[in-house]
Parts: C-alpha cells; structure tokens; sequence
C-alpha cells in the first residue's frame, strides 16, 4: 500500500496541470515542467485535483506510484514558488562569486573552478561566502548543490570545505600529545 501515492494533490490558482498520454505538463507563473510517466502508472486531473493510481501490484510499479506523485507535488510547488539550496564556504581565501550564470569558486586549488547553471538554474550570493541555487525544479536544483559541494567536501578536522547552510559536520580530535 503507497501511502504517498495514494494522496490527491491540489491544484493551486494559477497553474495547469495537462496529461497527454505518458506525458504530464505543468504550467504556472515561473515557468512549465513536463514529467514522462512510468508504464502502468495512471494520472488524472478532475477539479483542480491531481489523483495517481497505479494498474498492476508489481514491486517496481508500486515504487513508480509514491514517486510519481512525490515528483508532481515537487512539480506544481515549484512552478509556483522557487527551490532553493544555501550554501556557505568555510576556509582561509575559499569564496564564491557569480558573474552572470556562472559561479566560480575558489576552494584552494591553483586555479578557480567555475560552474555554469543549467537552463532555469539561478545563482545568487549575498556575500562571498555563501550562495543561494534556485529554480523551479527540485532535483535540478538538488544536483546542481551536491556538485558544488563535490568540488571541496568538508574536510573532518577544521571542517574546511563547502557545505550546506546549518549542515552539521562532527569534527574529529585530531593527534594529541602523550605524556
């Protein structure tokens, strides 16, 4: 029994849900999201209400069903309001700077590494240590942040590195002296 899958979703004011097929598109005042939807898996809109019904008890179709309606949620609430990632840099001379659609970063390595945002992504940074991604998609904007934190992951002893906002790191103890 999915639990997630068998939720409705709501249709708020200002978008439109339109299925086509295996294709389901989403339209709302920051922009359009489509979704292919997977075999044996059903979506319906009626009155504003999204419903998703699965059409076999497969293990893998009862997977597809809370998925489906997890990514369509995550669809219509991001078509009306932005996903965002925080992120800080912590380290002596690491910082972040945007230029446009590109984020360069300097993380201690002898040359800046920079990241371009996919189409729809934004970069914003309030100041040089941290950066804020933005976008109507989720998963998107979820990857774009786990790359930016691959380029100097937070190191377990000073905990220098590139980290989520509020992300807790246990920092180790380090050698100690013996007397």
């Amino acid at each position: 029994m999915s639990r997630i899958g068998n939720q409705t979703i709501t249709i708020p004011a200002g978008v439109t849900v339109t299925v086509d097929k295996s294709l389901v598109t989403v339209v709302g005042p920051k922009g359009t999201l489509t979704l292919n939807i997977p075999v044996k898996i059903n979506v319906t809109v009626a009155d504003n209400i999204v419903t998703v019904s699965r059409l076999s008890e497969d293990k893998k179709v009862k997977a597809n069903h809370g998925t489906t309606r997890a990514h369509l949620n995550n669809m219509i609430t991001g078509v009306q309001t932005l996903w965002t990632k925080d992120m800080e840099i912590r380290g002596t001379g690491y910082k972040f700077q945007v230029n446009g659609n590109k984020l360069t970063v300097t993380a201690g390595y002898i040359h800046p590494v920079v990241v371009e945002a996919p189409e729809g992504i934004f970069f914003a940074s309030p100041d040089e240590s941290k950066v804020t991604i933005s976008g109507i998609n989720k998963v998107i904007v979820g990857q774009v942040g786990s790359n930016i934190r691959k380029i100097r992951t937070p190191e377990p002893y000073k905990g220098k590195g590139i980290r989520y906002l509020n992300e807790f790191i246990k920092l180790k103890a380090g050698k100690t002296a013996k007397t």
